[in-house]
């Protein structure tokens, strides 16, 4: 596919910057600080979009970042008894600015520490136990009012200019809005952002790539705090006015909704989800006093009702139902570059016929089930080794032991002389093995081009700052190149550009094995690769492995499919309840007696 030279994210850009230089132009007085409202609320939204829509962890807790940020913004704008060390900040916006993140960075690092380890329903109810906990720790503090909050903030002073009308800090606002919209678009495109969105797809297969999913999570997390920190700053000046209320779980559920509404997963959404709650609820609580005749809190109630309706109709939210209805003016989404002369650095290969993984007695129990039971097999480089036996013969514990997923009960498996015992999936993928899965593991809705760039994480080197300014350009010319590279090499490169997702089983298959390709690995495990492969597809990934074992690669391979393993592989692992029964060239093994009675009935 060939780019246009406008790409989509460039025109959204644009075409949002001249809707908020225009706004104070078209908009009344009220309009204008109802929408320096909703970009405040789009700001912390847009944490929210990285953090639930794309990392996959559900928070209730941005609200309380930024309660922590405008009470630091407030108490440094009036209070009269700052502590000497804490003087010079005393007035200063940008002192409140700095100081706030800071402290709210500091908040998040501790409360992620201790939340991120969590998962399933407990991850979104720690986040509303911590949260609540600063709710009530705000108005708890003398210092900082109490439940009156702190009143009297001076307007904001920005190089000697005073902003005190709604029009004057909508610019700021929006532009601070659009910069972190950028920041999170840029880092989405980059190989720090591929690691955040393999977390909702997956952590076992990006951990095996060598994402290191903790440090991940947590850079999702501080960049939503920083987001909510920038909020919380931009709401003191803003309401020149902070109490609890705006900071407690019912304005986390509500920045929730804001996320839901407009598209969890879309970073536009943020912006059309802040705009859609801020409007429907002014919109009910004028109208519904006219219909009803009397006061009371029925716009909360019709409002539930309308967000059920609204997520059965649009689930993917606002967004989703609303960019396929928009005009098609030919102008595509580009990919980030992938043309460069420069390659990847490749690690040096072992010398032919040196062991690459040898396993002494590993056994492996859980209670009184033993799964692999003293086991011991060696794989050698330029060496392609079959591991196979019938259901329940142990095969994937080995595996997964092998690819340290799981630690062995007994035993030692050493990778290239070391001992890799008790190490994780991220550590042995950095000394140089790789792996695919029985089930397939990837990101159904990113491209072909970006699933397979996850597998060269580790060969990248740009982090977090580099990615969100865009100054990873010629390291991520290479990890894509080389992505591009591996696919053409396995017969994908027709299909860079399509969502992994929309493709067939086999070619998911053969995806996966680039993927592990372009870790550079020394040695290769294959956990059914020929599974769903037509017969010619089986011929072309035969001819792919062969290439790989003359190049010096190892490989091991579990395989069901005995006519793909017996006319490919060098040495056949045959396995029966846990234990080996039988080890050796292929033509021994069809003839093994013992290797005949396990498989009678059929093979799986």
């Amino acid at each position: 596919m060939k780019p246009a030279n406008i790409s989509l994210k460039t025109l959204s850009i644009l075409g949002v910057a001249i809707a908020i230089a225009l706004g104070p132009i078209a908009l009344p007085e009220y309009q204008v600080s109802l929408a320096n409202n909703i970009g405040i609320f789009a700001l912390v939204t847009l944490g929210l979009i990285l953090l639930t829509g794309v990392a996959g962890m559900t928070s209730f807790g941005q609200a309380a970042f930024v309660g922590v940020s405008a009470y630091t913004t407030a108490y440094l704008a009036t209070s009269d008894q700052l502590p000497n060390w804490l003087g010079w900040a005393a007035g200063s916006p940008w002192a409140a600015l700095a100081i706030g993140l800071v402290l709210t960075l500091a908040v998040a690092t501790l409360l992620g520490g201790l939340t991120l380890k969590l998962s399933g329903h407990y991850l979104p109810l720690g986040t509303i136990a911590w949260g609540l906990s600063l709710y009530f720790l705000f108005g708890t503090l003398e210092f900082l009012g109490g439940h009156t909050g702190i009143s009297g903030i001076p307007p904001l002073q920005l190089f000697g200019q005073t902003l005190d009308q709604g029009y004057e800090l909508y610019y700021l606002i929006w532009v601070l809005v659009l910069a972190a919209v950028i920041v999170t678009l840029n880092l989405l495109d980059s190989r720090e952002g591929r690691a955040i969105r393999a977390m909702r797809g997956g952590q076992l297969m990006a951990e095996s790539m060598g994402v290191n999913t903790y440090r991940s999570k947590l850079l999702a997390f501080l960049v939503a705090a920083t987001f909510a920190s920038v909020a919380g700053w931009l709401y003191a000046y803003t309401q020149r006015f902070v109490a609890p209320a705006p900071f407690g779980l019912q304005a986390g559920i509500d920045y929730m909704f804001m996320a839901l509404i407009g598209g969890v997963g879309q970073v536009w959404g943020a912006l059309i989800g802040a705009a859609t709650v801020t409007f429907l609820k002014q919109w009910l609580q004028d109208l519904l006093p006219h219909i009803l005749g009397k006061n009371g809190n029925y716009e909360s109630i019709v409002f539930g009702l309308l967000i059920v309706w609204l997520m059965q109709k649009a689930p993917g939210g606002i967004w989703s139902w609303l960019s396929p209805k928009l005009p098609d003016w030919k102008i595509k989404q580009t990919a980030s570059p992938i043309e460069t002369n420069e390659k990847l650095p490749r690690r040096p290969q072992p010398q032919a016929g040196e062991i690459i993984l040898d396993v002494k007695k590993v056994t492996r129990r859980f209670g009184g089930l033993v799964a692999n039971n003293d086991l011991s097999l060696s794989v050698k480089a330029g060496e392609i080794l079959a591991v196979i036996g019938p259901n329940g013969a142990g095969k994937s514990t080995l595996f997964n032991q092998l690819s340290c997923v799981d630690t062995p009960t007994s035993g030692e498996i050493h990778f290239r002389g070391i001992q890799v015992n008790g190490q994780t999936a991220r550590q042995i993928a950095g000394l140089g093995l790789s792996r695919t899965f029985q089930h397939v593991k990837l990101l159904p809705t990113m491209t072909v081009l970006e699933n397979v760039a996850i597998g060269a994480h580790l060969r990248g080197e740009c982090g977090f700052l580099s990615s969100a300014l865009r100054l990873d350009r010629k390291d991520e010319a290479k990890l894509l190149q080389e992505a591009r590279y591996q696919l053409e090499r396995v017969g994908l490169g027709n299909y860079l550009h399509v969502e992994a997702g929309s493709l067939a089983l086999g070619q998911q298959r053969i995806l996966e094995i680039a993927r592990a390709l372009c870790a550079d690995p020394c040695l290769l495990l294959l956990d059914e690769p020929a599974a769903g492969l037509r017969h010619l597809e089986k011929q072309a990934l035969a001819d792919l492995l062969r290439r790989l074992r003359t190049e010096g690669m190892a490989v091991l391979l579990v395989e069901h499919d005995m006519d793909f393993v017996m006319g490919l592989v060098d040495r056949v692992f045959v396995m029966e309840f846990g234990q080996r029964i039988a080890e050796g060239l292929p033509e021994e093994i069809q003839k093994n007696p013992a290797v005949l009675e396990a498989y009678l009935g059929g093979a799986e």
